[in-house]
């Protein structure tokens, strides 16, 4: 017997992965994407999955077959100077009692095609090239108006749209928006080469340069660095403008300016944008989880993570609580702290690649340490 129906708008990973753990509670869900379908709908090259993120898929049944074709590590990474010697070890973390590595490494397509698949597996609907346009919230339910001149009552909707929320002013209006943190990073897959066999970080005058393996023979290279906000770059101009700020580095940054960073069309663009919405998360029978409450700059690989585990707990909740007022209460209870430390953790660490101008003391490596180390406690 179902326990209710949900409607879940947006089929990213949050989305998704919400998805199957309430279908696996015993709801009834329906994803609404508005994109046109799979491939349109997934931005960017690789994913990084700390061992959190490996627990919360490992939940949802999932973590097997993201290990399975992705790169598994058995340290959390490296940081490198400008020329490529080696700085800093962060060995990462590892849940007691688990055979999951410190990280797991696979490309964004290859995440979403494993949710996607559970996701139906389970018997969850997914519509794309589909969305809501009104949402009449109340007590009882809300009721839908699609953008196929559809409509009905669902028992309560989730909120999954990302940074830019169209749910969001639906439970706390207006505010908060998203927060660009001065930075964009450029980002494109390469070979994977034998030295990438965790995350590897170069930090130079002009940025700070990544490596992260996501796959047996794949890896992807991104590139953190100062932009001004709105300025626009075309496509074309990708390769060239990459290889200049690059132009500083020696070591492996520079084995890529040199040899890989030659396609325009290859190499993905986007900003960093910040967001911790204040509690609760939640207005009668309509919930957010994800970037939508906490969107997480990349500086420490926990965004995907992060709206993960609110899927596993906001099911959890709902199971276990008398009411959803009352689960939704305890899933924003559960989730504020420990999203707010990834989120300033990360905004932190881009400010000092930023500017380190008097930053002598902040210690990167170490505050990647201890967030990892925190995120393997039970969340």
């Amino acid at each position: 017997m179902s326990r209710g129906t949900v409607l879940v708008v947006g089929g990213g990973i949050g989305g998704l992965s919400t998805a199957v753990a309430l279908r696996e509670s015993g709801y009834d869900v329906n994803v609404v994407e508005l994109h046109e379908d799979l491939h349109s709908s997934v931005y960017g090259v690789g994913i990084i999955q700390p061992v959190n993120a490996l627990r919360a898929l490992d939940a949802i049944g999932c973590a097997e077959a993201c290990l399975a074709v992705g790169y598994a590590t058995t340290a959390w990474g490296q940081v490198h100077d400008v020329d490529g010697n080696l700085v800093r070890e962060v060995p990462g973390a590892r849940i007691a009692g688990s055979g999951l590595p410190p990280m797991n490494g696979l490309t964004r397509p290859q995440l979403h095609r494993i949710l996607t698949d559970r996701a139906r597996g389970a018997g969850v609907t997914i519509e794309y090239a589909k969305t809501f346009t009104e949402l009449v919230n109340g007590p009882e339910g809300v009721d839908v108006t699609y953008t196929d001149g559809t409509g009905g009552r669902v028992d309560f909707v989730v909120g999954a749209d990302g940074v830019y929320s169209k749910v969001r002013p639906y439970v706390l209006g207006g505010e908060p928006a998203p927060v660009y943190i001065g930075q964009s990073a450029f980002r494109l897959n390469i070979p994977r080469i034998p030295e990438i066999d965790r995350i590897i970080l170069q930090h130079g005058p002009t940025g700070m340069a990544g490596f992260v393996p996501i796959g047996p023979e794949l890896a992807y290279f991104f590139f953190n660095t100062v932009w001004e906000q709105g300025r626009w770059l075309e496509q074309d101009q990708m390769d060239k403008v990459l290889r200049e700020l690059l132009a500083p580095f020696g070591g492996l940054a520079g084995h890529v300016r040199d040899t890989y960073v030659t396609d325009p069309a290859a190499i993905v663009f986007r900003p960093e944008e910040w967001l911790i919405a204040p509690a609760p998360w939640h207005r009668d029978r309509i919930v957010l989880i994800g970037d939508a409450v906490h969107a997480v700059t990349p500086h420490l690989g926990q965004g995907a993570a992060q709206a993960i585990e609110d899927g596993v707990v906001l099911a959890e909740c709902l199971v276990t609580q008398d009411s959803p007022e009352q689960a939704f209460r305890l899933y924003t209870e559960r989730r504020y702290e420990r999203c707010k430390l990834v989120v300033e953790s990360s905004v932190a660490i881009g400010e000092w690649e930023i500017d380190p101008t008097g930053k002598e003391d902040f210690d990167h490596a170490g505050l990647t340490q201890h967030v990892l180390e925190t995120m393997v406690q039970p969340f």
